[in-house]
């Protein structure tokens, strides 16, 4: 069963300094034992990722063995019939892995109603910073550092950071913390939620979530 749920923030500057304005995020999340979807969800994540490519020959495959080694009776020896058998070294693999697809079907509906509840759980995680894309103008790690000790953001834990659309300031200003990841609205997974200890979300960004993901 789901039941709606509000959650109301109060956005930063990049200084730190809390804005007038209040962002709203109407969530649809189930009411309980969510997490079964969620597993669902990662799990479709990591299947996907899979190649699959692993192959093996069976004994019709592998080359050689059209000749029968010995005569079938007479000999003393096992009867035999090919030397490509599977009970033969460089014979045939015997019910061995073939390219196949790892990849596992997630309603549309699930996968949104997962992300929603994750972003409800992480509701005391999230911090909401004002025109960060366009106030970071210099592509620098030590501009993104300053503004995440004025927001008081601990870089030790992980930090996620979604934006409406990723800037080459942000990026080349983020891209070498090894704990912070960022990610566009467009592209928000379970996964990356899961990981996170911090999540930091832009007005635009949200305006985002609700039009893609809470419709």
């Amino acid at each position: 069963m789901t039941v709606q749920k509000f959650i109301a923030y109060t956005p930063l500057d990049i200084n730190g300094n809390q804005v007038d304005s209040k962002q709203e995020l109407q969530l649809n999340i189930l009411e309980t034992s969510g997490n079964y979807l969620l597993h669902k969800d990662v799990l479709r994540h990591f299947r996907s990722k899979r190649q699959g490519t692993v192959s093996t020959k069976t004994r019709s495959e592998v080359r050689g063995g059209g000749r029968k080694p010995w005569q079938q009776k007479g000999t003393g020896r096992a009867r035999a019939g090919s030397n490509r058998s599977p009970l033969w070294k460089g014979g045939g693999v015997i019910f061995g892995p073939k390219p196949r697809t790892f990849s596992t079907k997630l309603n549309k509906k699930e996968r949104r109603l997962a992300l929603q509840t994750l972003l409800y759980n992480k509701k005391n995680s999230i911090l909401i910073v004002e025109n960060l894309e366009s106030q970071l103008i210099q592509p620098k790690t030590k501009s993104f550092l300053e503004i995440c000790k004025n927001c008081r953001i601990n870089l030790d834990q992980r930090l996620l950071v979604v934006v409406s659309k990723k800037t080459t300031s942000l990026k080349l200003a983020t891209q070498n913390l090894k704990t912070v990841e960022l990610i566009s609205a467009s592209n928000l997974n379970t996964l990356s939620l899961l990981k996170a200890k911090q999540i930091i979300l832009t007005p635009a960004a949200i305006n985002d979530i609700k039009e893609i993901y809470c419709e």
